[in-house]
């Protein structure tokens, strides 16, 4: 077990001097430069691509809740401009009636 596990880390350095040798410096502190900013940190690529979805989400979200807005600020300017409007979507969909009068709900199956 321990002449394997040395034999594994003798072919790790190997292989580690053999490529990282021709490097330059500089060009190592490049490349770890660029691997800690955009893999580790607060702000890395994962984390940030995961903020962009919810961006995009919560966005249509307002365009959905924008155009719900438009709709209902239509039937309130409607209900405003005309009474007979208003009674009539209220006894469609909250089963308001005059006081003389009988309401029948007929449920479809």
């Amino acid at each position: 077990m321990r002449e394997t596990l040395k034999w594994i880390m003798s072919q790790i350095v190997d292989f580690l001097y053999k490529y990282f040798r021709r490097l330059k410096k500089s060009w190592l502190v490049i490349g770890v430069f660029i691997v800690l900013t955009f893999v580790v940190g607060d702000s890395n690529l994962f984390v940030r691509c995961k903020y962009d979805n919810k961006i995009r989400d919560l966005e249509k979200e307002i365009r959905h809740y924008g155009k719900k807005i438009e709709v209902n600020q239509n039937k309130f300017d409607d209900f405003q401009a005309n009474k007979e409007h208003l009674e009539r979507y209220a006894r469609e969909e909250f089963y308001m009636k005059k006081p003389d009068e009988d309401i029948f709900i007929i449920v479809e199956k």
